[in-house]
């Protein structure tokens, strides 16, 4: 099997059925040609349909079957109700690209404008191409970096409380403990150097020409000694030691890059770059804590 996928055809492949491109090159590398691949791709139960082929009064009927009476939204009740129809338990991490995808304004409520719009952007128009999209949805948020990055940013005004600057620690913890295994076990969050941290995203954007991509060569990146589960459960008892009861937007934004970038001794660790100060302390906290002990 061929290691190398012409970048135009992982484009064309991406923009037809907004895949991640992991599964893009999969396809393109099984497959060889592009029409065989999308074809495939769609047959065994890709995400996207043509709007032409959508019911808009199925998913309005879709919304409708959840909402509450007394409310325009779907919310917490509808949402219990949902998630035991989808067969996904409510802390499946999976409901968060949902949420992302369908523009949730809260944790647990569906506006009807984000529900329509964003099933049509899926191509679904049933419970059941609902529940067929989420295992596509599972695997985007696990191994590609930007969707995971996407759907974790829009996490953070998602859980925070209204009217509120920071998400409360406990919330953030919780988030935490569902998005952080998973996006390191996926490969969202896999490590990478620090020169190297934006090559994925550059490649991704780069559709003006034909350049080969070297498959080995992008799966190089990770030398295996970075960010792990005891460095997750260092930052949460840093931040409880050091009795924060909220996390800023841009410490929770910051995050990924510094997981991604970190070696394991935080010996790159550089304090006079740009990361948020609770990061700079954390480092410091480890170092004297942990890796001194």
């Amino acid at each position: 099997m061929s290691s190398r996928v012409n970048l135009q055809a992982l484009s064309q492949f991406l923009a037809v059925t907004g895949a991640s491109s992991k599964e893009a090159r999969r396809y393109l590398e099984k497959y060889k040609l592009l029409e065989s691949a999308i074809d495939a791709y769609f047959s065994e139960g890709g995400l996207r349909r043509s709007g032409a082929n959508l019911s808009t009064s199925s998913i309005n009927t879709l919304f409708d079957r959840y909402k509450d009476s007394e409310s325009d939204e779907i919310t917490e009740d509808g949402t219990v109700r949902l998630c035991r129809d989808l067969g996904v338990d409510l802390e499946d991490v999976v409901l968060l690209a949902v949420a992302y995808e369908l523009k949730s304004p809260h944790i647990g409520r569906w506006s009807k404008k984000g529900w329509v719009s964003g099933l049509k952007s899926l191509g679904c128009d049933s419970l059941d191409s609902l529940r067929n999209a989420l295992p596509r949805l599972r695997d985007k948020l696990a191994s590609d970096p930007a969707y995971f990055v996407a759907v974790y940013n829009y996490t953070f005004q998602l859980a925070r409380e209204e009217g509120q600057r920071s998400l409360a620690l406990d919330a953030a913890i919780a988030y935490w403990e569902l998005l952080i295994p998973f996006g390191l076990s996926g490969g969202a969050l896999k490590h990478v150097s620090s020169s190297s941290s934006n090559v994925d995203i550059r490649r991704e954007n780069n559709h003006c020409n034909d350049t080969d991509i070297d498959m080995e060569d992008e799966e190089s990146d990770d030398d295996g000694n970075g960010w792990t589960e005891k460095h997750t459960e260092w930052w949460f008892e840093f931040l409880r030691v050091k009795g924060s009861k909220g996390v800023s937007k841009d410490t929770w934004q910051m995050l990924p890059e510094f997981i991604r970038t970190i070696d394991e001794n935080f010996d790159q660790h550089d304090a006079t770059a740009a990361w948020p100060s609770t990061i700079d302390d954390f480092v410091a906290w480890a170092k004297e804590k942990k890796l001194r002990a």
